[in-house]
């Protein structure tokens, strides 16, 4: 193989896939939770703790009308649905929750009107039988019910994101837990506080703390969850004991949910631990529309740094099983987003694709995080490619098989596809220049694994046919920018 970057030729090992992702082919089973990766939507790289059920209701719309057909189905709102005044999040101690009864944090009927009506107890400020103010909170009896059944009426699946422990509010009135003869003080762990929220206190690994996480699934499941997005679990703090429970308290709860663990990096050498209890899990911090970062910057995550992290975790991809590389800061991002102001997405059009062929080849799931009431005619055709979305669904084995330089091959295995395929299924091969000059690939396909042939070779994004070939004759790669070519014999 040559490639040539300003005159320079690079000769390029490329390790053999088979060394890279050494397991057998993905097998789809019926009991399985997740047999594909899942598609969907989330509020967070838009909305941030903000989101009201208007517009969460107008974005279900869109996903409804312009991205299920392509297997978008997941409308997940994020983090802070239970606080009464999100904007205030930089100033804990002004926060007011929402809770029940039974200590658990419900919606805020003034954000989502069809979760109940506001109850007439006031915000409570001070304990007078104890020194020192409490935690705000004002007790609702509400419910996402109502909202999960408007979701799966528009043939879709409804999910949504909680912190892991119990509430610190709830703690503080010992409120008991629902089912049990338990109360808060029995599971809480007032030893183990998320570092960088400051709602909850962690869940004690006993009979109490079990109780906790049934109460909690058992009251998601009756609003009609389908994926639950469990945070501060899968790293800095990995919490496995906790992770445990929460499985086992979604299948005592008799409703099958996707349960997805953040954030990353979740750590390589707990690859089979959370495997056998999850379906997603975080492989990096926050990914956010930034083509590169500093060295040693964990957040936010960059787009160059995916590469190492995506080729690290595809040998772990399989049904039930998908590392996640987060969700795709794509298209308008706001009103108010997660991080940083307002604005369409950083990525210029090349890193898009790549953003994507990336996601696609490496397996992981699809979440986006663009507003779609404000989505483009661009974003939308990116978004629904078929050839790359049958990658990321179908690919029964994909791996890095070269990392030179700036250039970055991977490759994966597509099933037969009756109505354009051969028997024998076809090949996805992913080039992409990192770097920052223009580089020109001339290399037969024997260099990346692929079997001395010729093949029928189709461009995934353009969506031209290239003809028959037996390599990649000098092609020019511009910088951040990518191809994706389905290869059939």
């Amino acid at each position: 193989m040559k490639v040539c970057c300003v005159g320079l030729v690079m000769s390029v090992l490329a390790a053999p896939l088979a060394m890279l992702s050494q397991r057998p082919a993905a097998q789809a089973t019926a009991a399985t939770v997740a047999a594909t990766p899942p598609m969907g939507w989330n509020s967070w790289d838009s909305y941030g703790l903000t989101i009201t059920e208007e517009q969460f209701r107008a974005n279900v719309i869109v996903l409804r009308d312009e991205l299920a057909l392509s297997g978008y189905n997941y409308a997940v709102i994020d983090e802070g649905w239970f606080f009464v005044n999100p904007q205030d999040r930089p100033h804990a101690e002004k926060l007011v929750y929402a809770i029940d009864a039974n200590g658990r944090y419900v919606p805020v009927p003034a954000r989502f009107p069809s979760s109940g009506k506001p109850t007439a107890q006031e915000v409570d400020q001070l304990d007078q039988l104890h020194a020192g103010p409490k935690l705000l909170v004002t007790t609702e009896a509400t419910s996402f019910k109502a909202l999960g059944d408007f979701v799966h009426a528009q043939g879709l699946k409804f999910g949504i994101h909680i912190v892991r422990g119990i509430p610190r509010a709830s703690v503080e009135r010992n409120l008991p837990i629902a089912n049990s003869a338990f109360h808060a003080a029995d599971a809480a762990d007032t030893s183990d506080a998320c570092p960088w929220d400051p709602t909850n206190w962690g869940v004690k690994n006993n009979d109490a703390g079990q109780a906790w996480y049934d109460s909690l699934l058992k009251q998601y499941a009756g609003w009609g969850v389908d994926l639950i997005k469990v945070d501060c679990i899968a790293s800095h703090p990995y919490k496995i004991d906790e992770i445990r429970m929460i499985r086992r308290a979604i299948d005592k709860a008799g409703r099958p949910m996707v349960l997805s663990l953040s954030p990353g990096p979740t750590a390589l050498e707990n690859a089979a631990e959370v495997g056998a209890v999850a379906q997603m899990w975080r492989i990096s911090d926050d990914f956010w529309d930034v083509w590169s970062s500093d060295a040693g910057k964990n957040f936010p995550q960059s787009l160059t740094g995916q590469f190492a992290k995506t080729a690290a975790w595809a040998p772990s991809a399989k049904p039930g099983n998908w590392p996640d590389a987060d969700m795709l800061p794509l298209g308008h991002l706001g009103p108010v987003p997660g991080w940083g102001k307002e604005r369409d997405t950083r990525f210029t059009p090349p890193e898009q694709q790549t953003l994507l062929t990336l996601w696609a080849m490496a397996r992981s799931p699809l979440i986006l995080g663009a507003n779609l009431t404000q989505l483009s005619d661009a974003t939308l055709k990116l978004l629904t490619n078929a050839d790359v979305i049958r990658v990321d669904q179908t690919a029964t084995r994909s791996g890095q098989v070269m990392h030179d330089g700036d250039i970055v091959a991977w490759t994966a295995n597509l099933p037969a596809d009756p109505a354009n395929d051969s028997p024998h299924g076809s090949i996805a091969l992913a080039l992409f220049n990192a770097g920052e000059s223009q580089v020109v690939v001339d290399s037969s396909f024997e260099a990346f694994n692929i079997d001395a042939a010729t093949y029928r070779v189709k461009d995934a994004w353009t969506g031209k046919n290239l003809g028959k070939l037996k390599s990649v004759p000098n092609l020019t790669l511009e910088p951040h920018a990518c191809i994706l070519w389905l290869l059939k014999k």
